[in-house]
């Protein structure tokens, strides 16, 4: 591959709902530019950026793939990104490293939930928007619906098509030009007349055109105002600077079908001259006293290094492969660099980039370029090179709360022994993965953000040598008391030689908020002070284990107000055991309660389906908290136990048709309805005698 300067890169990430089109869109760029000799396609299991096992077999992106096209004199790093909502973290990330987001619609469906979601995160990451109206061949393709429906949705953003469609369904052939007013039939690579009845509507979105390229600049509305026209220069200069300013809210709007590439030509001329080069980028950092700035351009090869890791893949057979961006700077084949987020230094081996799986080698990268390097020890996704001095981090995205979780258990000892490793591994290449041993109920939970996502992380485990299956997590519950509560216990043992002996009256006490503690209120001596820590000992190691159900004791104060001892046959074990069978007794005096976690949970689904969640979410406990509208659709805020949303992404995209989503987080614990408790604790007690 040819070596690109700053000035000839430009970084686009491709987004959109699940369906809309990308990787299709995306093939027929490659073809057009010359990269590829046919047109892959999903169905036929060929495409450049879906080269994954995984991805073939379920005919969907999963993770984010590096696409560079080279046209005319340019390099266009596309980012091939999963519309599929489980893989939002390798969107964020896409989009956090791009200079422009190339939102692609679908021309039948318009505006979905993935495409909210893509284009929230755009504009959180202050990104300028191109938007691509895609699959005008389809049947009931309505490029005006579409437009539509994208103004409904985003009100506050302004859609100037630059091309517009010439036929539709099967009689789409091309789009106009509204810049040049001329007709470009198939891929778009030689110009023709208009069509005679194209006339009309296409002199009508010029002067929309016109309009928008004029706003974009004063000395360009000055000029509109005074002469009520603008040259093709102009326009064409007023267009480059709406679509490259964020701030503007003006989005330009092309029209293809990628899988019969149709208007893919001009959509690649676009993308040289409407995408902001890397020089123009401003990126926000952190500084080495964790305050944050932002970095403005001109951004050069001079510049500071900064390269930030967006995207980190292990093969057991190639090893890891680190994907970067670099913001400032550059970086070489052979050399070592500081990763400031870990203060290590890594070597760089041979540098390279990545067209799908195809490795193409680079000996050096300049500042705005994407590239990847293998085989770094220490270096993880979110992570920054720079050098000591000047210690620069790329601010990561803020990543969301797992949504998702399954117990994991090693199918034999071998896998056992890797399974850390190789979970770490993956989650440090993902950071919307998580994994953890969870104490209160036994069980090694593996997060994510739903049921596709952690499947495929138990899938690339496996192809690491690690076999995984799977159970339902138990949710974990903890048992506390909700009164006072006394008991006293003797524990006296004679076996012959020396005795045991101790008794400890107990008493119980609510202590919501503050954990167990310990006390001793005795007096006169009863019981002497060397056995009042052993009596603490013997309840502490009960609370690990529970009572009632086998949960972990919480909110509970201890406070020990009598006893007896003996003057030979009493010892530290029989306090212990003293201590802790009083505490049993004591906890079932104090009305003993379960306490279950309670998520805080958003769901986002469209305005006319806010009954049937409503009423679902009733089903399940819920406490509604708020309900709000945004742009058609219903945001519902409401508290909700775990244990009822174990698996509410399924149901959800059931009940929605995948055009809802929903957000949770840990809010607090609360106590569980008798009557749901009791089973609980009748399904623990079960389970222990059958131990």
């Amino acid at each position: 591959m040819n070596e690109y300067t700053t000035d000839k890169l430009r970084n686009v990430a491709v987004v959109g709902h699940q369906g809309s089109g990308k990787t299709s869109l995306v093939e027929a760029l490659l073809y057009n530019s010359g990269a590829t000799n046919r047109l892959g396609r999903i169905e036929e299991k060929n495409t450049v950026s879906d080269w994954d096992e995984d991805e073939k077999a379920r005919g969907l992106s999963l993770s984010t793939s590096l696409v560079p096209i080279e046209f005319e004199g340019f390099k266009i790093n596309v980012l091939d990104t999963p519309g599929y909502t489980d893989f939002q973290g390798d969107l964020k990330n896409a989009i956090r490293v791009a200079d422009s987001v190339v939102v692609v619609v679908d021309a039948v469906s318009g505006v979905e939930v993935g495409t909210q979601l893509a284009w929230e995160y755009a504009r959180v990451y202050q990104q300028p928007i191109i938007v691509v109206i895609n699959k005008m061949d389809r049947e009931n393709a309505n490029f005006e619906g579409a437009l539509s429906s994208l103004q409904e949705s985003f009100p506050e953003y302004k859609f100037v098509p630059v091309m517009i469609p010439i036929g539709k369904e099967h009689d789409f052939k091309g789009v106009v030009n509204l810049l040049t007013m001329k007709a470009y039939y198939d891929a778009g690579a030689q110009r023709s007349d208009l069509p005679s009845d194209m006339e009309e509507a296409a002199t009508a979105a010029h002067l929309t055109l016109v309009e928008a390229a004029a706003e974009a600049k004063d000395t360009l509305i000055e000029k509109y105002f005074s002469e009520g026209d603008l040259t093709r220069d102009e326009i064409r200069e007023g267009m480059r600077a709406a679509a490259r300013d964020h701030t503007l809210n003006t989005v330009p709007v092309f029209v293809t079908s990628g899988t019969h590439n149709i208007g893919t030509v001009p959509l690649l001329e676009a993308l040289t001259v409407y995408v902001s080069p890397p020089s123009e980028r401003r990126f926000q950092f952190i500084k080495p006293d964790e305050s944050t700035d932002y970095h403005y351009p001109p951004q050069s090869d001079d510049g500071p290094l900064a390269a930030y890791i967006f995207k980190t893949t292990t093969d057991r057979f190639v090893g890891t492969l680190t994907y970067f961006r670099i913001f400032s700077g550059t970086i070489h084949s052979d050399h070592r660099y500081f990763n400031a987020t870990q203060n290590v230094e890594e070597r760089f081996g041979a540098l390279m980039t990545m067209r799908g799986k195809e490795q193409l080698p680079e000996p050096v990268l300049h500042a705005g370029d994407i590239g990847v390097v293998a085989k770094l020890n220490h270096t993880k996704t979110g992570d920054t090179f720079s050098t000591k001095d000047d210690h620069l981090r790329v601010m990561p995205p803020k990543f969301p709360e797992p949504l998702y979780q399954v117990a994991v258990v090693p199918r034999t000892q071998a896998d056992t022994s890797k399974m850390g490793v190789i979970l770490t591994g993956l989650c440090d290449a993902d950071p919307t993965l998580q994994w953890r041993l969870d104490p209160a109920v036994k069980q090694t939970i593996l997060e994510g953000m739903g049921e596709m996502h952690v499947s495929i992380a138990i899938s690339r485990a496996e192809a690491l040598g690690v076999g995984l299956d799977i159970e339902m997590p138990k949710v974990p519950y903890r048992e506390t008391i909700m009164q006072q509560g006394t008991a006293t216990y003797r524990h006296k043992k004679q076996t012959g030689g020396a005795g045991q002996f101790g008794e400890v009256t107990l008493r119980l006490e609510p202590n919501t908020g503050n954990g167990y503690e310990f006390k001793s209120a005795i007096v006169g001596g009863a019981i002497s002070g060397p056995f009042v820590p052993s009596i603490d000992k013997g309840i502490q190691s009960l609370l690990d284990h529970g009572v009632i159900a086998g949960y972990p004791v919480v909110d509970v104060r201890a406070v020990v107000v009598d006893g007896k001892e003996h003057p030979v046959d009493s010892k530290d074990i029989a306090f212990q055991i003293a201590g802790r069978e009083a505490f049993k007794l004591a906890f079932q005096e104090a009305k003993p309660a379960l306490l279950e976690p309670m998520m805080h949970v958003e769901v986002t689904v469209p305005e006319e389906m806010m009954g049937d969640i409503l009423g679902d979410l009733n089903t399940r406990r819920a406490r509604v908290q708020g309900m709000d509208t945004e742009s058609a659709k219903s945001v519902i805020t409401a508290q909700v136990p775990l244990s009822e949303m174990m698996r509410y992404g399924n149901e959800l995209r059931s009940m929605t048709g995948g055009r809802g989503i929903y957000t949770m987080k840990f809010d607090h614990y609360d106590q569980v309805p008798q009557h749901i408790a009791q089973d609980i604790i009748n399904a623990a007690v079960k389970a222990a005698e059958e131990a």
